[in-house]
């Protein structure tokens, strides 16, 4: 029996947006939008809850989205100083390994 490989589709955001607010919008069932789009209903039923869940982030003010910037960036500091932090270290037993280490 030979094997058929089948390809996953991807999707794109807009896509998906689109699908979703059809349902939401009751323009469609989600029977209808599933036929029509060949979808399966599970999936039709992630998006549409990742869309719910994601909705609010719409509205989030400036100050939210500079407080979350304000920090990624502090992060981005402290992960750039202990990567140097790393190879200092590094660097320094690999040549403290070669000029003493038979002296233990």
């Amino acid at each position: 029996m030979p094997t058929t490989s089948h390809k996953r589709r991807a999707f794109t955001a807009e896509f998906k947006a689109e699908v979703v607010l059809s349902l939401l919008s009751g323009l469609k069932t989600q029977a209808e939008l599933c036929r029509e789009h060949q979808l399966s209903p599970n999936l039709l039923a992630q998006w549409k809850d990742a869309f719910l869940k994601n909705a609010a982030a719409v509205f989030q003010t400036d100050q939210q989205s500079s407080a979350q910037a304000a920090r990624v960036a502090e992060l981005e500091r402290a992960l750039g100083r202990a990567t140097l932090e790393n190879d200092i270290l590094k660097k320094a037993s690999s040549l403290l390994n070669q000029s003493g280490g038979n002296r233990l």
